[in-house]
């Protein structure tokens, strides 16, 4: 299968079954990620606060470049390395649908963790998730024709697709304004995990070399190209984060809708591979960060007492 190792929908991969079309945990699955992506969507609704948002929209020069970062490199680097990598046709289509993605929870919480804006970064991710409804199927029009894959993608469906995943995300925002209590017991129980074809030791196994390299590459490219794209402002842990940081609940749905049953099940892996990319990644950039911060502080602290020795 394009871009995947020939394993066979219903081949048995170290005596685990992969889902066929029909199977019911093929079912299971897509309902279990339907009921996960609404809980994600609503909980992430419910991190926004309307004043917030307001002040942000009011001044928006940190959310716009942001903007520019997630939709600008992010789209481009993800056509890049299909083209780097001689993607086939299918593949590609993968690689595109999780590069021009919107921001996710992730994004939320690495920000917190290395000390980021979470104002803005929560602003950033609720702007990104609303423009996706349009950027998502310009993005997909716009780089598969350089695939040649205007055909092969359904724009209608994504769009719909979008639009209904945003609809959990409004429902979120309200519950945050008028019931903050339960916002806060939503925000708690997040998403839990989906199930994965086969189990995670075969992840491996299903998806083919090109593919995992791009998925470790491309988020690293992300956190720095909107790092040093964002310089010039004073919140660039928080770009960074925002852009290397994807939503991959949302890239598996619209695969799912992309693809038919068929080839669905090897696609899927890419995104979970992606994410999880994107989690290590990160948690060795806060790692990074905080040995640094550590490091400056003890420098500072030696400094001044050498000082006050001195006196």
């Amino acid at each position: 299968m394009d871009g995947f190792t020939n394993v066979p929908v219903n081949a048995s991969v170290n005596g685990t079954l992969a889902y066929g079309p029909e199977s019911t945990m093929s079912r299971i699955t897509n309902f279990v990620m339907i009921g996960n992506i609404f809980v994600v969507m609503v909980s992430l609704g419910c991190t926004m606060e309307v004043t917030k948002i307001k002040s942000h929209i009011m001044k928006p020069k940190g959310a716009a470049t942001a903007l520019m970062a997630q939709f600008g490199f992010m789209p481009l680097t993800a056509f890049c390395l299909g083209k780097a990598f001689q993607l086939p046709e299918i593949a590609a289509v993968v690689i595109l649908i999780c590069g021009c993605c919107p921001g996710g929870l992730l994004s939320n919480i690495m920000s917190l963790a290395i000390k980021g804006d979470m104002n803005l970064s929560i602003v950033m991710t609720t702007c990104s998730t609303v423009l996706a409804l349009g950027m998502m199927p310009l993005l997909l029009l716009l780089y598969c024709q350089g695939f040649d894959l205007q055909e092969a993608v359904p724009y209608r469906d994504i769009a719909m697709s979008l639009l209904s995943i945003l609809i959990p995300c409004g429902i979120g925002i309200l519950l945050n304004h008028y019931r903050p209590q339960y916002s806060n017991i939503i925000t708690k129980v997040r998403g839990c995990p989906v199930p994965t074809i086969g189990s995670n030791n075969n992840i491996f196994i299903l998806v083919s070399p090109p593919m995992v390299a791009i998925a470790f590459m491309m988020p690293m490219l992300g956190y720095t190209l909107g790092y040093i794209f964002s310089s010039l402002f004073r919140e660039c842990r928080t770009v960074s984060m925002e852009t290397g940081c994807q939503n991959g609940p949302l890239a598996m749905a619209l695969i799912k809708v992309a693809f038919p049953a068929e080839v669905v099940g090897p696609l899927f892996l890419f995104p979970m591979l992606y994410v999880f990319s994107q989690f290590s990644e990160a948690v060795l950039l806060v790692l990074l960060f905080r040995a640094h911060q550590y490091w400056q502080h003890r420098k500072t602290k030696v400094k001044n007492a050498g000082f006050l020795k001195a006196m």
